[in-house]
């Protein structure tokens, strides 16, 4: 095979720098699932705030990430620091990370009307611009701690295994959240102040751990233009990273259903709202332990075609999930969508794992094409249209559900319980196959990345022989 010197070995990341890349990964995952399921929740049964103004603050968020995430990325890309350009961004976030993340849970009791609202919008947007500084540039380090094809596969594998295992830990504090609303509203804006606060006490030292275990290739700094521009306008123009930004788009907005509607769905459709932990958890618990199935399958049958079954995979599990509304008991729902929600977490450990993989390799052909590393602005680009993809669902799914006359902590009519599994089954099976569908036309397989890898390892070699030439070349 064209890649065969590619061997398991080559590049290969030591198993404490793996693990200390992978553990920032475990409260980036529990804040954004409990920012995810149960902010909009939160804000609609407990702050009493509408859901058609929920919506528009996610959205508000994430067209400012239009501007934030391609800034901190050329930004990324562009810093020179002994600490390397990526470290110096993951330790720089701690701050506002913590101070957004408990403004979200800590609104004053004495706040309503439109000053909550307004509380609301600035820590849902500052809770996402923090993170956009944490998450673009790890993603960025990621794709630089080893050029094999395989290897970044482990990497982002043990990521993604780490980020699901903060979102399982989160589940116990939904447990204990979903109780204390049923004791009042006071109860449940007291537990969440408290799991914010301890939560941003172990993310900041989990940040600090990696920020000092880890270490970057120094010789890809200031390899990138002066313009910023040029920059983005370069991922635009590669025909590998324009069309996962469509395709990545396209998933998100099916993906961002099933995070937003999932505990709507546990209570107003299944019936049984205290069991949402446990459906979650039918979903995480197989997305995690299925990591270490992925990694070899993706040696056996390439990474392109594992990612494509994914999609396939996770678009007929939720797809199924429309059928909740029309079964009458409530253990044959509560056994189905659990059945659902496996099948679904196994598709996504291999979609964790491998696209975060294959983008990589995208960067690595830009640098063919180009001669400059700019992973910051390829993460921005799909850290962007990732969030954008959400933000579009969050929008859909607050109008849609005051359209149809949701009203909250009451059961709801038929038609608002089929809108809500269209939501939450039929739309992402519909976006998921239109994914694969147009994912189908990638062509940049471990074959050609194989020579694309050579080329760019023969370069390189003939810039150390160079010597000093080299950092007046990039």
């Amino acid at each position: 095979m064209a890649s065969a010197p590619q061997s398991p070995d080559a590049h290969r990341v030591p198993g404490r720098m793996v693990l200390a890349y992978g553990a920032p990964a475990i409260g980036a995952g529990y804040m954004y699932l409990l920012l995810g399921l149960y902010v909009m929740k939160f804000s609609t049964d407990v702050l009493l705030i509408a859901p058609a103004v929920m919506g528009l603050i996610f959205s508000a968020s994430r067209i400012w990430d239009a501007v934030s995430d391609p800034l901190v990325g050329y930004l990324s890309d562009r810093t020179r620091s002994r600490w390397g350009r990526r470290r110096t961004w993951l330790v720089a976030s701690i701050v506002p990370i913590a101070g957004a993340f408990i403004m979200v849970f800590a609104p004053p009791d004495a706040l309503e009307g439109g000053a909550l609202i307004a509380w609301m919008a600035v820590a849902i947007i500052g809770f996402y611009s923090a993170m956009t500084v944490f998450f673009v540039p790890h993603l960025s380090l990621g794709a630089e701690l080893s050029t094999n094809y395989h290897e970044r596969s482990r990497l982002f594998g043990m990521r993604h295994a780490f980020y699901t295992f903060g979102a399982i830990l989160s589940l116990v504090s939904f447990y204990f959240l979903i109780q204390a609303e049923q004791q009042g509203p006071e109860q449940a804006r007291g537990l969440a102040l408290q799991l914010a606060v301890g939560t941003s006490l172990v993310m900041s030292a989990l940040i600090v751990f990696a920020g000092i275990q880890l270490r970057e290739p120094a010789e890809y700094q200031g390899r990138i233009d002066a313009n910023p521009f040029k920059a983005f306008k370069d991922v635009w123009h590669n025909p590998h990273a324009r069309l996962l930004i469509v395709v990545t788009f396209i998933e998100h907005i099916g993906s961002a259903a099933i995070g937003v509607l999932t505990l709507y769905v546990a209570q107003y459709v299944v019936g049984a709202p205290g069991l949402a932990p446990l459906f979650i958890l039918c979903y995480m618990v197989p997305s995690t332990i299925s990591v270490p199935l992925w990694i070899p399958l993706s040696r056996r049958f390439g990474k392109v075609r594992l990612w494509m079954f994914s999609m396939l995979l996770t678009g007929v599990s939720f797809g199924a999930m429309f059928a909740l509304p029309f079964i009458d008991s409530l253990l044959a729902k509560s056994i189905y969508i659990s059945v659902a929600a496996v099948f679904a977490g196994l598709a996504a450990g291999a979609g964790g794992t491998i696209s975060p993989s294959v983008q990589g390799d995208v960067i690595d052909y830009d640098e063919y094409v180009t001669g400059e590393r700019k992973e910051g602005s390829y993460f921005a680009a799909w850290n962007f249209v990732h969030k954008g993809g959400m933000g579009v669902m969050l929008l859909l799914t607050g109008f849609v559900l005051q359209f149809v006359g949701f009203v909250p902590n009451v059961p709801q009519t038929m038609t608002v319980q089929i809108a809500m599994v269209t939501l939450y089954g039929l739309f992402p099976l519909v976006c998921y196959l239109i994914g694969a569908a147009l994912f189908s036309r990638f062509s940049l397989d471990e074959q050609a990345h194989g020579e694309i890898r050579r080329e760019l390892d023969r370069r390189n070699a003939a810039s150390r022989a160079a010597g000093d030439a080299a950092p007046g070349a990039a």
